[in-house]
This record gives C-alpha cells, structure tokens and sequence, in this order.
C-alpha cells in the first residue's frame, strides 16, 4: 500500500512554516490521540502516519530529499544526517572516499529519537522525566577491544593502523577503508565471544529528561551527545526527545490559550451569580452576568500557558453551557409552566434572540414555500 502525501496528511501547503506544520500536527495529535480513541485501530494507524509526516518534514534535511524525491528518496537515502542530493553525493556514493575525504573517516553515531507523553499540567508547569533508551557500549569482558583476551588487537599490517589504503587507478591515487581490517586500524583474530568481535555491545541507559515549562505537542527537546556513539572516538548522535501531551479532561490547549466548557444551572444564567471554575492553579471566581446564554465565553486573563520561549501568559476561556433541568418533580414542573405563561405574557422583550428568529422563518416560509 502506497503512502499518502505528507503534507496531505498533516493538512498543510507544501510551502508550509514550522509554526502551520506543529499547529496542524497538535490539531490531528489531539484528535486521533489513542487515549481519545480506545479500541479504534483506524485512529491508531493515522496517529502513527501523522507523527511520521510530522518528523520528516520538520527535519530540514529530511523534508529537502522528501521535497526532490518523494517517499522513495527517503528509503534510499536512510536518515539522519546522511541525506543530501546533487553531484557531490552520486559522486561519493560511487567512490566512496576520494582523496581521503568525507566518508572515508570514522562516522559521527547516529541521532536517537524518543517520544515522551506528558499530562497537560506536566507540559505546562515542566517536570523532570526519567527515560529508558537503547544504547550501545563498549564491551566489558573485552574491554571494548574485541578481542577474547581483553588486550588491545594488533595493529594491521595493511594499512599500519591507520584504517585506510591509498590505491593507484590510472592518473589517480584514492583513498579507502582498509579492506583487511575494514578501516578500523586493528586486527582481530581470535574474538570474543561476548561480542564477536566487535567490541561493543547493546544495552539501556537511563537519562533524566528536564522539560522546560510551557512546551506543547509537536515540541522537540535535543540532548547533546546522548545518541548513538561514533565509530572510532568520533562523537556521539543527539537525541531528541518529541513531546506528546495527553488530552485533558476538562481543559483544551490552544497555543497558549486554554478552553473549557463550564456548565451554569438555567437560575444562575438568568438571574446571574459568580461561580468557582477549576483553573490549572487551583480555583477562580467567574461572574455570570444576568441573562446569560449558552455558548457566552468569558476570558480570564493570565490564566493560561506561560508560552516556553517566553512572552505574556495565556488566558483562560471558559464557554457557558446553560444546562436544562432534568428528572423534574410534580411541583416543579408546574412552577415551571406558570413561568412560561408569565414570560409569554411579557412579548419579544423576554425572548428576543427566539422572536427575531421566528420572524426570519415566517418570511422564509412565506417567499418559498408555496401554500399546498
């Protein structure tokens, strides 16, 4: 089955900045989030698919080859920092390592990337987070020398340690990995067991992860040298660290804006009162002005996310739902009855907002509808 666009996937113009790609990812996050969708594989498989689309094209060097050359370039071209395009690269493909350049010397290790969930309070207030990665290490019954003895090997003879090989080829003298000890310099005879040979070995490490507050979904935290290890002393890979924060049960983040829905009892609305709403610092007075009705949303101020780049905090926008009373005794709905004839009495004034609308549909039934 063939991969969709990435950028079909995540909604965005292919010309699209890294502020519309971490919007429209945080947007499907939160809809497809498997925590939302319990059981629901077709979720599941999308939540997947936008969180691929979402780190190639915010790797700048990935969404280059996935620009030029769509799905395939990315297969063919592996990942990480080896992705490129143009001459050079052909160039070094075919003849590796020319004049003793680029490919030929100990490789940089590999970046790492890891995706951690973090509760909406955590993403907002920053936590610290132990993580568990693979790693690899030297090898201890070896010393990571790869040999079974635990020594240091013999250095090769053919390329006296060095780990490459100068070939003539016509008018040109190139440069190459070894192919006796392939281009690490030593030579091991009898391994060890441990490792083969190779001297290192796959575990786990542990890290503490401090994630700095106000982050959001789509947000990625890098750690310098925790990758993989190079070959031969050279350095490290990254690793980084992508954020998810799980869906809330009462807020909804927006940048840093939170929204919540407030319910307010059909007397409060109309009468109107002050209320306690939950805020992610605890609890705040909410005024409900007389006459309130459903879908009215208030902002409070500096209640929301203290955005991680820093700038002015967010605000809290709370939407009013005016819930009708239900399970109603005898006397109550009678009460409610004497009501209702009392404000029918009281003409357009009580019900202004269901009276224009009355008005609408009378003259929409009366130039469209066509008496039967």
């Amino acid at each position: 089955m063939s991969k969709r666009d990435y950028y079909e996937v995540l909604g965005v113009a292919k010309g699209a900045t890294d502020d519309e790609l971490k919007k429209a990812y945080r947007k499907l996050a939160m809809k497809l989030h498997p925590d939302r969708n319990p059981g629901d594989k077709s979720a599941e498989e999308k939540f997947k698919e936008a969180n691929e689309a979402y780190e190639v094209l915010t790797d700048a060097q990935k969404r280059a080859v996935y620009d030029k050359y769509g799905h395939e370039g990315l297969q063919r071209g592996g990942g990480g920092s080896d992705f490129g395009g143009g001459f050079a690269d052909i160039f070094g493909d075919v003849f590796s390592d020319i004049f003793g350049g680029g490919r030929g010397g100990p490789r940089r290790g590999a970046d790492l990337r890891y995706r951690i969930e973090l509760s909406l309070e955590q993403a907002v207030f920053g936590t610290t987070e132990t993580i568990k990665i693979p790693t690899v290490r030297d090898c201890e019954p070896c010393n990571g020398n790869g040999t079974a003895d635990g020594k240091p090997a013999p250095q090769c003879g053919t390329c006296r340690g060095q780990g490459q090989v100068r070939v003539q080829q016509g008018f040109f003298v190139l440069q190459q990995s070894c192919p006796a000890c392939r281009g690490r310099g030593t030579l091991v005879t009898d391994t060890c067991k441990s490792c083969r040979g190779v001297g290192k070995t796959r575990n786990e490490k542990t890290l503490e992860v401090k994630i700095p507050p106000g982050v959001d979904t789509g947000d990625r935290i890098r750690l310098t040298g925790e990758g993989e290890p190079g070959e031969r002393n050279a350095p490290a890979g990254d690793l980084y660290v992508q954020v998810e924060v799980k869906p809330h049960e009462i807020f909804e983040r927006d940048n840093n804006d939170l929204h919540c829905q407030v319910p307010v009892g059909f007397v409060v609305a109309a009468l109107g009162g002050e209320m306690d709403v939950p805020t992610l610092n605890g609890r705040a007075k909410l005024t409900v002005p007389e006459g309130t009705q459903s879908g009215k949303v208030f902002r409070l101020r500096g209640l929301g996310v203290k955005p991680v780049r820093g700038g002015p905090q967010g605000d809290l926008l709370c939407s009013v739902i005016v819930e009708t009373p239900v399970h109603l005794t005898r006397k109550q709905k009678d009460l409610l009855k004497e009501f209702g004839e009392t404000v029918d009495k009281g003409g357009d004034k009580h019900s202004p907002a269901a009276s224009s609308w009355l008005s609408k549909a009378k003259q929409f039934f009366e130039q469209h509808i066509k008496p039967g």
